[in-house]
């Protein structure tokens, strides 16, 4: 399992599920480029994979912004050629109410990092993607996406959308080159966001990031079906 020579973008690599996804691969030879809003921790991921002898650069941005995205790739197309491997993992929770008690602003908030930023990414690197022998996606859900839950609806809807998103992607890929998506529901994950929906949990109880990233360079390393679904236990 190698990926010598491949280019790699994880988002949402600061911490959690992202920053072991990002290290994993850089264990296998991918140069990753680390994006989150927060500059000081992603340097830290840097450093870790630039001691483990990986290669890895730094892009802090809020996907938010409208304009960053294509900012960050006209910049990455200008030094590379093409776009292997993307990990679209960065989202937020927002606030678990009842549906009726949704604030709208947070709501747009929630709807504009977990599905308009994911639509922007795709769009703004598909021509780097469609360069690629064997470009790979995958996109991170959660259960409370297919099956809907009290109080999750907020999330659960971002994440549905996703699905459909980078699935109906996939299929328009298809037959037009070498590029395939995939959806991947982590489980329970010792994570920030995890602690936030669940206090009184103990993190010990859950599995590491580690577990879900080193699972996911597997996948990626594998010859999945475009569309497949992963549930990671």
């Amino acid at each position: 399992m190698s990926f010598e020579n491949q280019l790699a973008l994880v988002t949402g690599a600061s911490r959690g599920i992202g920053a072991a996804t990002a290290i994993a691969l850089a264990a296998k030879g991918a140069h990753v480029i680390l994006t989150a809003r927060t500059a000081q921790d992603l340097e830290e991921i840097e450093e870790k994979i630039h001691q483990a002898g990986g290669h890895a650069t730094i892009a802090p941005l809020d996907l938010t912004d409208g304009d960053s995205i294509g900012r960050l790739a006209h910049a990455i197309s200008d030094r590379w050629e093409a776009l292997d491997i993307m990990v679209l993992n960065a989202a937020m929770l927002g606030t678990l109410t009842p549906v009726p008690a949704i604030d709208g602003k947070e709501f747009n908030s929630l709807l504009t990092l977990n599905l308009i930023a994911q639509q922007a990414l795709i769009a703004a690197f598909d021509p780097m993607m469609r360069k690629s022998e064997d470009a790979r996606l995958l996109a991170i859900t959660s259960s409370v996406g297919r099956s809907p839950r009290a109080f999750w609806g907020a999330y659960g809807a971002s994440k549905a959308a996703l699905e459909t998103l980078v699935i109906s992607y996939g299929e328009e890929m298809r037959n037009l080159g070498k590029l395939r998506t995939a959806i991947i529901n982590p489980g329970r994950t010792r994570t920030n966001m995890r602690a936030s929906a669940y206090p009184g949990e103990d993190p010990q109880s859950v599995k590491p990031p580690e577990v879900v990233a080193d699972r996911m360079v597997e996948i990626l390393a594998s010859d999945f079906e475009t569309g497949e679904r992963f549930d990671i236990s």
